[in-house]
């Protein structure tokens, strides 16, 4: 217990050192690759993200999804990488070589989709190197560029903000 006590300690401290030197990119880039980090305890329907990509008329190829659950991963689904607490180590130690391929991509955005208050899915967001984070209502807003705040169920309410804002910012 003191050693998990000491784990948790030493990725907050590594968490809160990622977000103070993430440095924001808005530029006026066209929008060509999504990624999306989910709690798949709380919304389990990937297929809505699909429909936002059709909207912004991107390939289905240009969405890649990460979900945590805190149940064992037991098989891999060919388009969802499933991670858990068990991926994660001391600061750095990312054990799951598929998410860290994830997070070391460069996609144009990534979504943060949870609400739930939990370390791994915030280093998850802080380690990725997506030049444009958008989330909905969290603890910590500097994790994401834009924060919609909306419910997690309200998938349609979100999509369509995320489409308004990306149609603002030039993205599209």
């Amino acid at each position: 217990m003191i050693l998990k006590s000491f784990k948790v300690k030493s990725n907050e401290k590594y968490l809160n050192k990622l977000l103070s030197t993430r440095q924001v990119k808005v530029g006026g880039n066209a929008v060509k690759s999504i990624g999306v980090i989910l709690n798949r305890d709380a919304f389990s329907n990937v297929l809505e993200f699909k429909s936002l990509t059709k909207q912004i008329k991107l390939s289905s190829k240009a969405l890649k999804i990460a979900a945590f659950t805190l149940e064992d991963v037991q098989e891999q689904d060919a388009d969802l990488i499933t991670f858990s607490p068990k991926d994660f180590g001391w600061k750095d130690g990312i054990k799951n070589p598929e998410l860290e391929a994830f997070l070391n991509q460069e996609f144009d955005v990534l979504i943060s989709y949870y609400t739930n208050d939990s370390l791994d899915l915030k280093i998850a967001t802080a380690r990725s190197k997506a030049q444009f984070k958008i989330g909905i209502l969290q603890t910590d807003t500097r994790l994401n560029d834009l924060i919609i705040k909306t419910n997690i169920n309200e998938f349609d309410v979100f999509k369509n903000e995320v489409f308004k804002y990306l149609t603002i910012l030039n993205k599209i």
